[in-house]
């Protein structure tokens, strides 16, 4: 049952994430942010990974802490569920499309965090969260999660759709990549390590 749940407490924040890879999508999601309690949502039902985040922070301060550190300590979750990695697929790709958005995410499993956000920038908000807090919660998730991740956002109009299309297609990205293939004896690599 490849399980992950960690736990990150500082001075600014307390986090916990519990990730269960071979899930149904049942989710359990309270960050004091609402627009990420929904993103969270639907990976997880997208991903079909059974997701519990409890996340509390100052954000009186700014949404910044909360939201890096949701996303490094999911991506340490998601370490700690892949374990050894043996017989997993690695690579992980989808695009998906929010009515006028289409965003394509592409991950691999490498042991080696590096991520591309391909995502144009500026000073959007969706009520008073400001949008460019998404690269900084992927790249937390890239990095503790040890793995290569690629977002682009290819185009949109709404900020709601593309943020959305692109949580869709991280969660369903990730659930190719972590799925086990039969096929594969060890770790998908000729190093003989991920």
């Amino acid at each position: 049952m490849r399980k992950g749940k960690v736990t990150r407490k500082t001075k600014e924040t307390d986090v916990t994430v519990e990730i269960v890879l071979n899930g149904s999508g049942v989710t359990k999601i309270n960050t004091q942010i609402p627009f990420l309690n929904h993103m969270l949502d639907l990976m997880g039902k997208h991903g079909l990974f059974d997701l519990t985040v409890e996340a509390t922070g100052d954000i009186e301060v700014d949404y910044h802490h909360l939201m890096e550190d949701v996303g490094l300590t999911m991506g340490a979750a998601i370490a700690k569920a892949l374990g050894t990695k043996e017989g997993i697929t690695r690579f992980g790709s989808a695009l998906v499309p929010m009515d006028e958005s289409l965003s394509e995410v592409i991950i691999d499993l490498s042991g080696r965090p590096y991520m591309v956000y391909n995502v144009p920038g500026g000073d959007y908000t969706l009520r008073d969260l400001q949008v460019s807090l998404f690269e900084d919660f992927f790249r937390g998730v890239s990095n503790n999660g040890l793995f290569n991740l690629h977002v682009r956002l290819h185009y949109g109009r709404d900020t709601h759709h593309m943020i959305e299309s692109i949580f869709k297609a991280f969660g369903r990205a990730l659930s190719t990549a972590v799925k086990i293939e039969p096929r594969v004896k060890g770790v998908p690599s000729t190093k003989g390590t991920l």
